[in-house]
């Protein structure tokens, strides 16, 4: 009976260690990226100058005057416009062939003689651009914007600040 132990003894064993084998390991890859970007920089190149602005006579109001992006200049019929309008301009600089996306709110502007008279100023900007090739520096982009008058409106001139921010796509 001896030998009958010692040999289920062995069997016994040559199965406990044939279940316990584990399983063929598996490794799968993964790619690893990183694009490294230079900061963005953004300068104030030129102010946006809406002109003067004269009301005309009369009770009315929805006179818009303004300026796009592009630099085109309206001026209602119920006001009469002078100056010299221009749009604002900013320069951005960063990493050549990247998306640069734009944001501008709207403005308060706020009567430098009365500070409870305000003005909504519309804002008209990019809402991106794409920096150009190594060789020149950054891009340079307009924001416009526009006012509405009515009759009502108090004189003065009326300052505000547009904040204009940029990121990468």
């Amino acid at each position: 009976m001896t030998s009958y132990l010692r040999h289920l003894t062995l069997f016994l064993a040559g199965c406990t260690s044939a279940l316990a084998v584990p399983a063929g390991a598996v490794t799968q890859s993964a790619s690893v990226n990183a694009q490294v970007v230079k900061p963005l920089t953004l300068t104030a190149l030129q102010d946006l100058n809406l002109g003067t602005v004269t009301l005309g006579p009369g009770n009315w109001s929805g006179a818009s005057v303004g300026i796009s992006q592009a630099g085109v200049f309206t001026c209602s019929i119920k006001v009469t416009c002078t100056g010299a309008p221009q749009a604002a301009q900013f320069n951005v600089t960063g990493t050549n062939k990247m998306v640069v996306l734009i944001s501008a709110p709207d403005v308060i502007l706020v009567n430098q003689n009365n500070s409870s008279q305000t003005l909504s100023l519309v804002v008209d900007s990019p809402s991106q651009v794409t920096l150009p090739n190594a060789g020149t520096q950054g891009v340079n982009f307009s924001v416009g914007g526009s006012v509405t008058l009515r009759s009502t409106t108090v004189g003065g001139t009326y300052r505000g600040t547009i904040d204009v921010t940029v990121n990468y796509q």
